[in-house]
This record gives C-alpha cells, structure tokens and sequence, in this order.
C-alpha cells in the first residue's frame, strides 16, 4: 500500500492548497466545470477555506488533503453534503495533481477517506461520481468497494460538451 497520509482542511494548509489547484487548474478543468479566475485569488480563496472549516465544525462536509511520505501534497479528498438525516450518507470525491497520477495515491487516499467517513463522521453510505471515460476513477472506487448504480446523461458541462456522469455507491 503507498504509505501516505491525510490531513484536514484548515489555515495553516490554506496557501499550499491554493498553490496545489493554481498549478493543476489546466489539468483539474479537462475533467470537471471551471471554478473561474476569482476561485484562484488569494482573498477570495482564504474566504472559501473560511467557509470550508465552518462547514466542517457544523459536521457538514470534511475535506482533506493528500501528502505523500515526503509530506508533499498531492491531492485532495473530500466528504461532502453529508446528510444529517437518521441515514448519514455523503458524496466523495479526490483528485491528484498531475505529476502525482499513477502512483496509486488516489486509491490509497479513498480507503484512507472511507475509514474516517464510516468511523469518525459515523456516516453510512457514501455516494460518488465520474465520467464514464474516467477510467482510472472508476477503478479506484472498485478497489475501495464501491458498487456502480447508475449512469445519467448530460449532466455536467466541461469544456463546452455536456458530460455523462456513472454513479457508484459504497454502504457501511
């Protein structure tokens, strides 16, 4: 297993992050909507953390980045939209820079998430989504146990092309 760690979301890791998604944006934007140029500046951005760290003292979402065994950051991954009904479920989602793909961070990251999603925040299921031509994301949320449920057409748009989404479904 690659030995790597997660880290939550918070201040003292806020500039890094921001530094992570200003260098893979080019990367991050070929598989998801763009978050537009505002999302980068600075201010803007530690008011987003701000946000993020109150949402997760409300048990809203938990989102973490990814650091390698050299402590490098080399992605993220987040539980989110948790449900505070009597069943806890919440979506996952991760990505890894792009110098970092292929190194099995992602699939380690997850397992990582999942036992602090079914531990810590006592959720019971958790929900995640990719492009069917995510090949890779697909196969790390097999190797997690997540079970495929669903593909829905046109539902995100990227790069100017409507994107179908495959959904898969993993139960405490």
């Amino acid at each position: 297993m690659t030995d790597l760690s997660i880290e939550i979301v918070s201040q003292a890791n806020a500039n890094e992050i921001l530094e992570f998604e200003k260098e893979n944006r080019d990367y991050f934007e070929t598989f998801v909507p763009s978050r537009g140029d505002e999302y980068y500046e600075t201010d803007n951005f530690h008011k987003i953390i701000n946000s993020i760290i109150e949402e997760q003292l409300q048990d809203l979402c938990y989102m973490y980045i990814i650091r390698n065994k050299e402590g490098e950051m080399v992605g993220r991954v987040n539980i989110v939209d948790i449900a505070l009904e009597e069943c806890r479920k919440a979506e996952l989602g991760y990505r890894i820079g792009r110098k970092h793909c292929g190194k099995g961070y992602a699939t380690a990251a997850v397992r990582l998430a999942v036992t602090e999603a079914f531990g810590r925040h006592r959720i019971e299921q958790l929900e995640a989504g990719t492009s069917p031509t995510n090949i890779g994301s697909q196969i790390v949320l097999i190797k997690n146990g997540f079970e495929f449920v669903s593909r829905q057409e046109k539902v995100m748009q990227v790069n100017n092309r409507w994107e179908d989404s495959i959904h898969f479904v993993r139960k405490k």
